[in-house]
């Protein structure tokens, strides 16, 4: 009988501790983001045409999951490499809790393996970066062109039809 209240009292601990990890993570407060619509940037880096194709299979990675979701997706821009990858391609995904799943995607990601432009099995690293932006909200803004100072600049030096007459700079303060 004792030690049969010993193994329950053990496993009540470790349900304890369980939950209370629980519970520390749901007191954590909620990225007000984390409900937004999103916007992936995925850039080839290191590692050549490799890395486009890494880039390339990383996007169709991303564009299945949010398919599983059930969210939108939408191809902002894309620039191709020759051999069917991606030097760069920027696309949204629209869905309730889509920046909650894919805020921790940012960053650079790293592959190691034979690649399939390798003829001589050699293993190679590549790299991508991958952006993940939450959709921004629009706002108004109104600039009052009282509070507004235009400087013009223009060139300097010796002769030339065009020297002190042409305004080649202007900055707006």
């Amino acid at each position: 009988m004792v030690l049969l209240a010993k193994e329950e009292l053990n496993e009540a601990k470790e349900v304890k501790e369980k939950l209370q990890n629980d519970l520390n993570i749901l007191l954590l407060p909620k990225d007000p983001n984390d409900d937004k619509n999103i916007i992936i940037e995925i850039r080839a880096g290191a590692g050549g045409d490799e890395a486009a194709l890494f880039a390339a299979q990383l996007y169709r990675m991303y564009i299945l999951y949010a398919e599983n979701m059930k969210w939108k997706t939408e191809l902002v821009s894309v620039n191709e490499s020759g051999i069917g990858g991606f030097k760069e391609v920027v696309f949204m995904i629209n869905g309730k809790g889509a920046y909650s799943k894919f805020k921790y995607e940012s960053g650079v990601h790293r592959v190691q393996r034979v690649p399939e432009t390798e003829s001589g099995g050699r293993i190679h690293t590549s790299t991508v970066t991958v952006a993940v932006m939450p959709e921004a909200e629009e706002l108004d803004v109104t600039i009052d062109l009282n509070d507004c100072k235009f400087d013009v600049f223009r060139a300097s030096g010796n002769g030339g039809q065009c020297v002190n007459t042409t305004d080649s700079a202007v900055r707006l303060t």
